[in-house]
């Protein structure tokens, strides 16, 4: 049972790997067998770091996810530098909080563009591989709000609703080539991106009041969901949106 959640010889990409849930999950694959490119736009030392400690290879890539002009040259240079690519983790995003009435364009077009339209063209290329290779795995990181509405989040939720959309239809089209296509939905995550709710007294104990497993999670807590969606264990599960949330759905 235990050869089914192994990744050893695969080889994954990993978008906005250098802190938070990216870098969780990076360390997550790499800790089951496979080799991590971390595609973001600023180095990843630490992330590094870790994965070189295991023995597993660790190649940083830079981009600006926020624009669509370097997707394919990230998949191309992926292959040619291992041969192969096995795994695409869709994780990088990006948060502006501003109240509905007053939100701005950029706010809109600037997270919509990476949250959304980069997940799409870069799972399009990884795809496009992947189908004429024997297959793969996409894991694309949506959100509560792609359940839930939120407040003062109006372009995130719909970009993490988007997300939950273009994974079920990817994996319609794309599960007779072998690819499977799901999502992770996190909970509450620890991270930079919901330090100001952290930092909130009354924000943060109105989430942590409704999260059965009373705590904040951790990006440790996506490793073992990530591993599952990347590897054999996981080669009948298509379209599915995997809440890891504390209970935070189920109260």
């Amino acid at each position: 049972m235990t050869d089914m959640f192994n990744l050893s010889g695969k080889v994954a990409i990993v978008t906005g790997a250098r802190t938070g849930i990216g870098q969780g999950i990076a360390e997550g694959l790499a800790e089951a067998g496979a080799d991590i490119v971390g595609a973001g736009h600023a180095p990843m030392p630490e992330t590094e770091a870790y994965i070189s400690g295991l023995g597993r290879k660790f190649v940083y890539y830079d981009i600006d996810l926020g624009k669509q002009d370097k997707i394919q040259a990230l998949v191309d240079d992926t292959i040619k530098t291992f041969g192969r690519l096995d795994i695409l983790v869709n994780n990088a995003g990006i948060i502006r909080r501003q109240d509905v009435l007053d939100f701005s364009e950029e706010n809109w077009d600037d997270v919509i563009s990476m949250n959304l339209k980069s997940l799409f063209f870069l799972s399009q290329a990884c795809a496009r591989y992947m189908k004429d290779n024997g297959g793969g795995k996409i894991i694309n990181i949506a959100s509560m709000l792609s359940f839930q509405g939120g407040i003062r989040v109006v372009s995130y939720t719909a970009s993490k609703s988007g997300v939950t959309g273009v994974t079920k239809l990817m994996a319609n089209e794309l599960a007779k080539y072998n690819i499977q296509v799901n999502a992770i939905a996190p909970g509450y995550i620890a991270t930079n991106n919901t330090d100001a709710l952290i930092k909130d007294p009354k924000r943060s104990a109105e989430i942590l009041g409704r999260i059965p497993a009373d705590r904040w999670g951790k990006p440790e807590d996506l490793k073992g969901a990530a591993v599952f969606l990347a590897s054999r264990a996981s080669d009948y599960v298509s379209g599915h949106v995997l809440a890891v949330d504390g209970g935070w759905l189920a109260r």
